[in-house]
């Protein structure tokens, strides 16, 4: 995954369909950033985004449906997978966007309240599942390059060498509570290769 826009409301056509979710998005990741998951309330985010009540209810009819459109929309504006030319570079690249969009000060808060609600809320859970699954899947072909590439062995399983690269980090942010650095960031990358180059994720044979 890399890091998508700071905010859910930039850069969206126009209409004031599009004007009114831009604005009860934006206002739901403030609400999040703020008071987490469960602070988040629709009437809150109606008043702050100066959208009618009846209209927040009537479009997403929750606080969970407020978060899933919200992970809709941050996975939408990210940017498509590296292409350095070179797995090193693709999977480093990937460390350092997984690093940017941790430490950034609202984005980093928004993914930390959805993971916590996520615990609890099979609604936030599956919205967060939705959003790694697209942004996992996007930069899983940087590893099927390298495989065409022979830089890694036939057989490698992209999805996984990536969740390898990222679930250090999520484990320093959520777990130990650890500074997420670009130190480790960028030795997360080195040892999902160095395992990626090793077999380690090869998916294995139906005779296996």
């Amino acid at each position: 995954m890399e890091q998508p826009s700071r905010s859910a409301g930039t850069v969206r056509p126009g209409g004031r369909t599009a004007r009114v979710r831009a604005s009860v998005l934006d206002a739901t990741q403030d609400e999040l950033v703020e008071h987490g998951f469960h602070g988040l309330t629709m009437d809150q985010v109606a008043a702050r985004a100066g959208v009618g009540k009846t209209t927040v209810y009537r479009r997403w009819g929750s606080t969970a449906g407020l978060v899933a459109d919200l992970m809709t929309e941050l996975a939408n504006q990210s940017s498509p997978h590296a292409d350095t030319g070179g797995i090193e570079g693709d999977l480093r690249a990937n460390a350092l966007s997984v690093l940017g969009a941790l430490t950034d000060g609202r984005l980093g808060a928004t993914f930390q309240a959805v993971i916590a609600a996520a615990t609890c809320d099979e609604e936030a859970a599956q919205a967060l599942r939705t959003f790694y699954s697209r942004r996992i899947g996007e930069w899983a072909h940087v590893v099927d390059l390298a495989v065409k590439r022979g830089e890694l062995p036939e057989g490698t399983d992209g999805t996984e060498v990536i969740r390898a690269v990222s679930a250090p980090l999520y484990y320093r942010l959520v777990v130990t509570r650890e500074p997420v650095t670009r130190e480790a960031a960028e030795r997360s990358a080195a040892r999902a290769l160095a395992a990626a180059k090793a077999g380690a994720f090869v998916i294995p044979g139906d005779d296996a």
